[in-house]
């Protein structure tokens, strides 16, 4: 699975942005994506995963952030809104086969896109 992030940016604490991770090669549905970040300094965090239409959120994201896929368009979103400075970091989408909040279960992962909030 090749997966390709894109939709980061500048933008100011309160604001909103939507990451979108475009994902070919392999049979999209069969997969868990999540989203993933690692701010400058710290080891990489989970921060959401959706499998089939089944989401579920790191706690500092739950109700600010919402990670949904179009599996016609092999794509998963993350929507991020009241950003807060502290979510600053490159934001990575990846692909497993189990559900699961651990960066090494994920068998597949995109380039990154940063994120950076300012206050």
């Amino acid at each position: 699975v090749q997966l390709q992030a894109s939709g980061g940016g500048l933008v100011q604490a309160g604001s909103s942005l939507r990451l979108s991770c475009a994902a070919s090669g392999r049979t999209f549905t069969n997969y868990v994506m999540g989203w993933f970040r690692q701010a400058p300094g710290k080891e990489r965090e989970f921060v959401a995963a959706i499998r089939w239409s089944s989401p579920y959120y790191e706690d500092s994201v739950k109700g600010r952030f919402t990670i949904s896929r179009d599996n016609a368009k092999n794509t998963v979103y993350l929507q991020m809104n009241s950003l807060k400075p502290e979510d600053t970091a490159v934001y990575y989408c990846a692909a497993g086969r189990i559900s699961s909040r651990v960066p090494a279960e994920y068998d597949y992962w995109g380039q990154g896109t940063l994120v950076t909030v300012s206050s």
